[in-house]
Formats: C-alpha cells, structure tokens, sequence
C-alpha cells in the first residue's frame, strides 16, 4: 500500500480493511467481535504487526 499510509488488517484470514491508526485497528477488532481490545494490541498471541513497526500506520 505504498504511498496511501495505513496497514491492511486481516481477521482469520479475510480481510478487514486499512487502518490508519490504532482507533482504526480497535473497530475492527471490536466488529470482529473482541470488545477490549486496546490491551491486546501489543500481545503477539492477538496481533501480528508485519511490514513496518507496531502502531506506525505511514504517511495520512
């Protein structure tokens, strides 16, 4: 997704959409139906970041 910032999200092996910031990623995760999931952001069990670092999302 070079050039648009964000990170594509994948959930159980269909994608979710782009995210552009954490909030992004929290919706998705919570419309996937896990409702606390500020706290797992940074848990490798929950979320596997690829392609760049944790919470970096490029350019808006």
């Amino acid at each position: 997704m070079a050039g648009t910032g964000g990170r594509r999200v994948t959930i159980r092996a269909q994608m979710a959409g782009l995210a552009h910031s954490d909030a992004d990623l929290i919706e998705f995760l919570r419309r996937a139906g896990l409702r606390d999931a500020w706290e797992l952001l940074d848990d490798p069990h929950w979320v596997e970041w690829q392609g760049a670092r944790p919470h970096e999302y490029g350019a808006d």
